[in-house]
């Protein structure tokens, strides 16, 4: 009996060492670390960088771009991928400018805008999940139509002038302290979104979905219904970002965005989903948003070129790729 209940102690105390050594183990504590490497960098860069107000307003730079890596988040876990995120950003905005200057409401145009890119979102929901075609080939074919509908809608123009109370959205503060409204809404959405994926059933069907989209089938997963709903949420949640990026800047144009869909996926990636799908957290793509941000913030503080900037970037997207293949290569050798 005694020799049982030593054995029994024995084992408890080897699942939690092992419990805690997975824990601190997980590739966030990895983010978190060179984080607070690249901040001690920029720290020492540029002196004023440590004043609130200059920490708060750097993430006006990079919160358009977490906002769809949230939900880009969803939509990778199940195995999947929508690169019509940025050219419907730019459609939405568009639509928004146009009916703008044609004499529409602001916030009504904000309100068709956002319907627009919801309808986007959901088309491509759609034809993924009724016709049965690849998410790669509807988005890249998605990626085109919307952003020439942007184009044609606007051609080489911008529309400008926007209301003082429709730029608030994208420059305003929360009452008189530091705070940007935008972080605000990032703040929200990520905590609804890490709610969902790591407290509730439908988090658990994004990675059942992920890692076996047939056997997720068989037990019962309402797995077309769950890709419908992720990619029109894609798609709402591009419009918002595209309006908020437009009452930020003042101008909207129908090149907006292009260059977003390359910095979201590495945000994506490096912060731990895989491109497989069926893993990764929504604190990891929190925490690799702001690396990268901090990172481009501070190259930016030094005068560094933006081409160089972009190198740097994608040899990031290249660790994100490569990590969790070296990762699982080590542990099956060993």
């Amino acid at each position: 009996m005694g020799i049982t209940s030593s054995g029994n102690v024995s084992g408890i105390q080897e699942r939690r060492r092992l419990s805690v050594q997975a824990f601190f183990a997980r590739w966030e504590w990895v983010l978190f670390l060179l984080i607070a490497i690249v901040f001690t960098i920029n720290a020492n860069i540029a002196p004023y960088f440590l004043k609130p107000s200059v920490l708060f307003d750097m993430t006006f730079n990079f919160m358009e771009k977490g906002l769809i890596a949230l939900v880009l988040t969803f939509i990778i876990i199940t195995g999947q991928i929508d690169i019509s995120v940025a050219s419907n950003m730019a459609m939405s905005a568009v639509i928004t400018s146009i009916l703008y200057q044609m004499g529409v409401n602001i916030w009504f145009s904000v309100l068709l805008g956002l319907l627009a890119g919801t309808v986007g979102g959901f088309f491509n929901g759609f034809i993924i999940t009724k016709v049965n075609i690849h998410s790669m080939v509807v988005t890249l074919a998605t990626q085109s139509l919307f952003r020439g509908i942007a184009y044609v809608l606007l051609g080489d123009r911008a529309v400008t002038g926007f209301p003082v109370e429709f730029m608030n959205l994208g420059q305003g503060y929360v009452g008189d302290s530091p705070v940007p409204l935008q972080l605000v809404v990032f703040v929200i959405l990520a905590v609804v979104c890490g709610l969902v994926l790591h407290g509730t059933k439908y988090g658990r069907y994004m990675y059942a979905i992920g890692n076996n989209e047939t056997a997720a089938r068989f037990s019962g997963v309402p797995v077309d219904r769950l890709k419908m709903v992720l990619f029109t949420l894609a798609g709402l949640v591009s419009a918002m970002a595209g309006i908020l990026f437009i009452s930020r800047v003042g101008v909207c144009r129908p090149d907006l965005g292009e260059a977003f869909l390359f910095e979201i996926v590495t945000i994506v990636l490096l912060g731990g989903v895989s491109i497989y799908g069926g893993e990764g957290s929504i604190i990891g793509v929190v925490l690799s948003l702001f690396l990268i941000g901090l990172t481009r913030y501070g190259m930016i503080l030094v005068n560094i070129r933006a081409p160089v900037i972009n190198i740097v970037i994608g040899s990031m997207l290249i660790i994100a790729v490569l990590v969790p293949k070296l990762t699982h290569f080590v542990a099956r050798e060993s």
